[in-house]
């Protein structure tokens, strides 16, 4: 292995250390929640830390390796691992939103409704374990695979979001920790948002092919005088 292979290898190895660290805090901060454990919210909150100062390790890194990549399959490569840390970084930010609303849930009495909080949670960083594992094995098939699942989510998410609206409308002393609840969910709906972007990300690398906007762009083309027209 040359100098500037052992350099990459210690950029993605930085990378999946960072991705360890963000997946633990959005665990933590979803069981705080479930627990009411605020000593345990605050740990989540107080790490975020951690997270961002990963961040700017991987950017120093990729920048000083940016200039030595030989070939283009490695500057995507650094380019990719340079994306994914900044939404890593972002759900970090997510899982200290999370930490916060439960730190302020478990100073207020128990809501009496079952809320889905936890199997969104769990769908959630699924696809994020997912994306990652097909970073790793450079697998733009599982990242395929994963993109449409953001759908299921999002599902998930406007259940969660109807169910508190309903109780707040029926129980005016509820209003504070639905609304506590309710933005822990749409926290968890933009962490997959996040997935869905490193997949994304994972395609690029794999193909050379930006798919980011691929189905904003088919449904702008297919609308009455959009897309291309003949002279």
């Amino acid at each position: 292995m040359t100098h500037f292979e052992q350099e990459l290898a210690d950029l993605k190895n930085t990378l999946l250390t960072m991705a360890s660290h963000a997946e633990s805090a959005v665990r933590q901060a979803v069981e705080a929640v479930v627990s009411r454990d605020y000593d345990l919210a605050m740990r989540v909150r107080n790490a975020d830390v951690v997270i961002d100062r990963f961040e700017i390790d991987v950017d120093e890194t990729a920048i000083r390796l940016l200039a030595k990549a030989p070939l283009a399959g490695d500057l995507r490569l650094i380019a990719v691992t340079m994306k994914i840390s900044q939404n890593l970084e972002r759900v970090g930010d997510e899982a200290t939103k999370i930490a916060k609303r439960a730190r302020d849930l478990s100073q207020e009495p128990p809501l009496k409704l079952a809320v889905a909080i936890p199997q969104l949670a769990e769908l959630a960083l699924q696809m994020l374990h997912t994306s990652l594992d097909a970073f790793v094995n450079q697998d733009a098939l599982a990242a395929r695979a994963l993109i449409p699942q953001d759908k299921q989510v999002d599902a998930l998410n406007k259940d969660i979001q109807r169910l508190l609206a309903d109780q707040m409308i029926s129980d005016a002393e509820t209003v504070t920790r639905c609304l506590h609840l309710m933005v822990v969910a749409k926290s968890l709906e933009r962490i997959a948002d996040h997935a869905k972007n490193v997949a994304e990300e994972v395609v690029y690398l794999c193909e050379a092919q930006d798919i980011r906007h691929a189905g904003k762009a088919a449904k702008t083309a297919s609308l009455p005088g959009k897309g291309s027209q003949e002279p």
